[in-house]
């Protein structure tokens, strides 16, 4: 079939970064999608294929450029989402692989302007370092996207850890396998999200899973959605170990509060490092909740608090 080429003229120059995404990213998803190629080249976009191909890429660049255009920038989901609708429109397009079958997600609304950053966050980025206390939704927001991406098509799986430490105690020395003692961490906030009676299924499938910080070594996760909870108990080599397990096509976001390190003396926190290790690296962001982020009972701010002015007192003594 004969080539076709149509080139589209973006408003300047450097606003391919907010229509593509950091490094073009966004740029390999259309190409996979309508079997066209794409070259950005300053303010120019042209795009090459056949004909019909060719138009439907092109207006779907068109509906991402109006919304960069209208919301400052688009996200991997806003641009799926769009290809998924050029999809359905025409029967003879080229189809992603399909979604697996996941329940209905519950609607779960950002409580605090802090909580809607930490979920645009997770949008606009492969890594997210999530610090914050208790009582932020950190962890749940956390479940939650990944539960929406699993749903959207853009993961086949979810990957919940965590390290076998917790409250100064190994989880070794609990009733139960692994599963039976993390579960009560993340189970929650999975039921919270989904059908009744789903999440067992999906774990069967293995869908969902949930393990120890351990057993990620000498994996690599493709298209999977990995969360990292209660990382402030990870050591720095533990980290170094978790994080590059990311494969192709992967999100992970690492959550935890700093100040409730349950690590023996002597041992740097992963999180910690972390936190200043990748603050600058484009794809890395890190996400600060705050008390005025607590959405449990009213209380927990105030014991936050509480704690917060015992440590400020303790750090004048040693003065």
């Amino acid at each position: 079939m004969r080539r076709f080429e149509q080139t589209l003229t973006l408003p300047e120059a450097a606003f391919s970064m907010r229509l593509f995404g950091p490094y073009e990213r966004y740029v390999r998803l259309l190409r996979e999608a309508f079997k066209v190629e794409i070259y950005v080249r300053q303010e120019r976009v042209k795009v090459m294929g056949t004909k019909p191909d060719v138009e439907r890429t092109v207006r779907v660049i068109e509906a991402l450029l109006e919304m960069a255009e209208r919301d400052g920038s688009v996200t991997e989901k806003d641009v799926r989402a769009a290809i998924g609708n050029a999809e359905s429109e025409e029967s003879d397009s080229p189809r992603l692989a399909a979604a697996p079958s996941v329940p209905r997600l519950r609607v779960v609304s950002p409580r605090s302007p802090g909580q809607d950053l930490y979920l645009r966050t997770i949008d606009a980025n492969d890594i997210v370092f999530s610090i914050g206390p208790a009582g932020t939704g950190k962890t749940f927001l956390a479940v939650t996207a990944a539960v929406s991406a699993l749903r959207g098509g853009q993961v086949r799986r979810i990957v919940l850890a965590r390290p076998a430490v917790e409250a100064g105690e190994r989880l070794g020395f609990l009733p139960g396998d692994f599963q039976a003692k993390v579960n009560p961490y993340l189970h929650d906030a999975l039921n919270n999200l989904l059908e009744f009676g789903q999440l067992k299924r999906l774990i069967e499938s293995e869908i969902i899973e949930i393990c120890p910080l351990a057993y990620m070594r000498g994996r690599t996760l493709d298209h999977a959605f990995i969360i990292l909870d209660e990382a402030q108990n990870t050591t720095s080599d533990q980290m170094k170990m978790f994080l590059t397990r990311m494969g192709e096509g992967s999100k992970i976001v690492v959550t935890g509060d700093v100040t409730q390190t349950d690590l023996p003396p002597g041992k740097i926190s992963g999180l910690i490092e972390a936190q200043h290790l990748f603050r600058d690296i484009p794809g890395i962001a890190i996400s600060t909740l705050t008390k005025a982020d607590i959405v449990r009972h009213a209380l927990v701010e105030k014991v936050v608090e509480a704690y917060e002015m015992r440590e400020r007192l303790l750090a004048k003594r040693k003065k």
